[in-house]
């Protein structure tokens, strides 16, 4: 997928609005996926690309966050953590399968299959630039941050 014209999507986002790739040409995009609202980590990274979301902006990029989680769940914990950017909602996992991002985990034991926390970012053309899978969230928003930078 680097290298070549990110997959599109347009699905609900918060603000009552459809949130689609194409729409967003011309402008970085930072998306990443995560795997479910109010949980320890998933809040801790979307709290990192909060407190970066201003450098994010003079670098021209937007920052869009999406899960599986429904719009209502997403209001609420983009209500709760102050995020200054919005939230996408993918409950058929249209994005997430488009980006190759639903995996089977271990959790206490059993295996389920959810989102493995990854970010990607699209260049203003529309080009996936660089990716990242199997994100461990210490220093990662900072990161991608720095990456932005260099484009």
């Amino acid at each position: 997928m680097l290298d070549q014209a990110a997959p599109d999507f347009a699905l609900p986002a918060t603000g009552g609005q459809t949130l689609s790739l194409a729409a967003l040409r011309g402008r970085k995009v930072v998306l990443y996926f995560y795997p479910k609202d109010s949980t320890p980590g998933c809040t801790t990274e979307s709290q990192n690309f909060r407190d970066l979301h201003d450098a994010f902006v003079a670098a021209g990029a937007v920052v869009l966050g999406i899960s599986r989680d429904s719009l209502k769940s997403h209001d609420t914990f983009r209500a709760r953590q102050a995020l200054p950017f919005d939230l996408i909602s993918d409950p058929d996992e249209t994005a997430c399968t488009l980006f190759g991002v639903m995996k089977m985990k271990n959790m206490y034991g059993k295996e389920v299959r959810g989102i493995e926390r990854s970010t990607f970012v699209i260049g203003a053309d529309g080009i996936l630039r660089r990716e990242w899978r199997g994100v461990k969230v210490p220093g990662h928003a900072q990161e991608v941050l720095d990456y932005v930078n260099t484009l």
